[in-house]
């Protein structure tokens, strides 16, 4: 693994920018880095939507307001010293997404923790940077947490959990 690979999972969340921010701040005007900024889809409950037209749109929705926040952890990261070519931005749609039927490469949905290693693995990142929600512990408890998880799964790689 290459510890200047780094890979930032975001769920648009503001820890996600505050992970995205850390980086920057930390990283900015270093050179020999590669950044990705990764979000794994996952789409509006179907159930919560009385037809298929009302959950398409949720789901454009969505994707716009996730890759609104991609371009700005690029520029982020960019405005904070990173050279442009060195920080790229990628968005694995889910499977069975309203908006992205039939993606070449998607998440099947059982694990956005393990997307996010698998990817992690296949890209040869040796640095994942991740937000922590904050969610309590009970609520951890019963539903579990993608940043508990990654640092449960990852191996071979540093882990940063950015609060």
């Amino acid at each position: 693994m290459d510890p200047k690979k780094i890979l930032i999972a975001v769920d648009a969340s503001e820890n996600s920018a505050r992970a995205v921010n850390y980086v920057a701040d930390l990283l900015g005007g270093s050179s020999g880095f590669m950044i990705t900024v990764l979000y794994i889809e996952r789409p509006p409950n179907r159930d919560l939507f009385a037809d298929e037209a009302s959950w398409v749109e949720a789901g454009q929705t969505q994707e716009l307001r996730i890759r609104t926040f991609l371009k700005q952890a690029r520029t982020t990261l960019t405005a904070g010293g990173l050279a442009p070519d060195a920080v790229t931005i990628d968005y694995v749609p889910h499977c069975q997404s309203p908006v992205n039927p039939g993606a070449a490469e998607c998440s099947i949905g059982t694990s956005i923790a393990r997307d996010i290693l698998q990817y992690q693995q296949r890209g040869d990142f040796g640095t994942l940077v991740i937000g922590r929600r904050g969610v309590s512990r009970a609520e951890e408890f019963l539903f579990g947490s993608v940043t508990t998880k990654v640092t449960h799964l990852a191996k071979d790689c540093t882990v940063w959990v950015v609060q």
